[in-house]
């Protein structure tokens, strides 16, 4: 790798050279009809998004990232660098990328390791298996001959939340959390089913294995049944149990829009162009608009509509546009009849997204409202990983992904992973004693979370 110092030195050079004042940023040049100039910048925001991962110093753990951020978004973080090889070819972090993951899969290799397991909840662990979904769909390396498949891990952890399918209230779905002790255990949301439902789909693409369809379906079924996803296709946050999921919170995230599409897309494509399922891609498409500025100055441009016109995103919302746009991207390669409509909103995205990457020590650190034309001041992961996927999906129409097995894809899987042992065979000594602190702990984020949500809320209906 290059030194950091070595950047800001090129940077510091460039401002004397060319006269240009240091205190004021400079814009990136992205010209997204030159597929070397979107390497290019790719390549730049990479470096930044990297400089953000500590796992990789004496003494932490590979594959976390520091705080604040929880240990779901570093699952995200890495399939952003496994996506970055895929549409650039830059090996660089593909070595640091095999180990954070490989060090992340848990004893049951299942995306379970004890440092997590504790908080870890059903979305958590699916961040992780997208990440190693998308390595067997890209052909990133494989592991070593001892350690699981990219597949095999997906295959693990879908076999898992199969199995947490819970019918006794609600006639199905997935919790939120995995353990009762765990705060929103009773809350059913639209990112955990959506999650599942996307491996379900992807899982049936790739291996023409008809049980992962059903899944599918059967997931799509319940989520209109309950109202999670609307009669115009409008995807909102979750439902309670504990009213039989009959109340609904409204809130919409990009995210939840993205995930769904994704996996409807594959669906589309695994039954070789089914009318029912492009309907229901071009539903979701369609729904996108609560999404897209119509400003006349960023018209297309995506925004986090819940709580980015008011500037109350937290750290998990500043890195939702990521994932919409990655698998936005996807989408328009499975289904090509959706390229148009989703160009059409990733390239104004793309321009928006690079103009805000004029922050912190190199110049190239991103923020996140993307439809202001003005640098917002922030920095960090989910700011910086949504402005790369939004570069560097501009490169779509040059990628020979996703594959399968029947199109050159070479990650062997196991369909039998994660069926050994349920969660509730585990060994209770695996997980330490739930302390006070815990508990406090999960109910100060409970409240955290109760309050943006409610905040939102009433901003929405205001």
């Amino acid at each position: 790798m290059r030194a950091p110092k070595f950047r800001l030195w090129r940077f510091l050079l460039s401002c004397i050279v060319w006269s240009i004042p240091c205190f004021q940023a400079q814009a990136i040049d992205l010209d997204l009809q030159n597929p070397d100039s979107i390497k290019s910048v790719a390549r730049e925001l990479a470096w930044d998004l990297v400089s953000f991962y500590t796992g990789n110093n004496t003494g932490d753990v590979p594959g976390n990232l520091p705080d604040p951020y929880y240990w779901w978004e570093a699952g995200a973080f890495f399939g952003t660098l496994v996506n970055y090889w895929a549409y650039t070819g830059d090996t660089t972090y593909n070595n640091l990328t095999a180990q954070a993951i490989l060090h992340q899969i848990g004893p049951n290799r299942d995306f379970m390791p004890a440092n997590q397991t504790r908080t870890e909840g059903n979305d958590d662990q699916a961040f992780w298996a997208f990440t190693a979904m998308r390595a067997a769909e890209r052909n990133f390396p494989n592991p070593p001959d001892d350690q699981p498949s990219w597949l095999a891990l997906v295959q693990a952890v879908f076999n898992e939340q199969a199995q947490r399918w819970d019918t006794k209230k609600c006639g199905g779905g997935l919790k939120w959390q995995i353990y009762t002790f765990n705060s929103g255990y009773t809350y059913r949301n639209s990112i955990s089913n959506g999650c599942f439902f996307n491996l379900a789909a992807r899982l049936a693409r790739y291996t023409g294995n008809a049980t992962y369809a059903d899944w599918a379906d059967k997931v799509w079924d319940w989520v209109t049944t309950i109202g999670l996803i609307g009669p115009d296709y409008h995807v909102f946050d979750g439902t309670s149990e504990e009213n039989n999921c009959t109340d609904l919170n409204h809130i919409e995230w990009t995210y939840n829009n993205g995930v769904f599409l994704l996996g409807a897309a594959h669906m589309w494509n695994y039954t070789n162009g089914g009318d029912h399922w492009r309907e229901r891609i071009n539903g979701l498409l369609q729904a996108q608009s609560t999404f897209l500025s119509t400003d006349e100055a960023s018209p297309s441009v995506l925004y986090e509509a819940a709580c980015e016109p008011v500037s109350t995103c937290q750290t998990d919302q500043f890195s939702f546009k990521a994932y919409l746009v990655r698998w936005m991207a996807d989408t328009a390669r499975l289904a090509p009849f959706t390229y148009d409509t989703i160009m059409g909103r990733l390239q104004p995205t793309a321009k928006a997204a690079a103009a805000q990457c004029v922050g912190g020590k190199t110049g190239t650190y991103c923020g996140m409202h993307w439809t202001t034309g003005t640098y917002d001041g922030t920095i960090g992961v989910g700011q910086q990983m949504a402005a790369l996927e939004a570069v560097q999906a501009n490169l779509v129409g040059a990628n020979a992904g996703p594959l399968t097995y029947n199109t050159g894809a070479s990650s062997k899987g196991d369909g039998a992973a994660g069926t050994e042992s349920s969660d509730s065979s585990r060994d209770p000594s695996a997980l330490r004693t739930i302390t006070t602190s815990d508990r406090v702990g999960a109910a100060v984020a409970t409240v955290v979370i109760a309050g943006v949500v409610l905040g939102v809320t009433i901003f929405m209906i205001s």
